[in-house]
């Protein structure tokens, strides 16, 4: 019964916590839109320049070598060079994965530290009553 009493008193801080996860969660949502929408915009860019540079490049060597013996040595020199940047590409990759913060991690470790005081809270309470 005496529960009953105390929620009245504990209304106005249990919906400052609502409105400080909200203000959380809105400023956690804000600050992924952003890095999102930089990395794609990034990822866009240097791609499509590392095509083109790389095509270029390309088209270089074979001009190159086209009426030499090692047009064929050249072309598979290329693919290697592609296949080495491509599982450099797979590892930072993979680095980039690990570092990641996890999404919402700040409002969990408030909900968390939050959720020992209600429990301790409403244990306190239940050895008063």
């Amino acid at each position: 019964m005496r529960l009953l009493w105390l929620v009245p008193k504990a209304a106005p801080a249990i919906l400052r916590h609502v409105a400080g996860y909200v203000d959380l969660l809105g400023q956690e949502l804000d600050q992924m839109q952003r890095d999102v929408g930089a990395r794609v915009v990034v990822a866009a860019i240097v791609g499509v320049s590392v095509f083109f540079v790389v095509l270029s490049g390309c088209l270089v060597v074979i001009a190159m070598t086209w009426d030499t013996p090692y047009r064929v040595a050249a072309m598979v020199w290329m693919g290697g060079a592609f296949l080495l940047v491509a599982v450099i590409a797979v590892a930072y990759g993979v680095q980039l994965v690990k570092r990641q913060t996890p999404f919402l991690g700040t409002v969990r470790r408030e909900w968390q530290a939050d959720r020992v005081i209600l429990e301790r809270v409403l244990t306190s309470q239940e050895d008063e009553q």
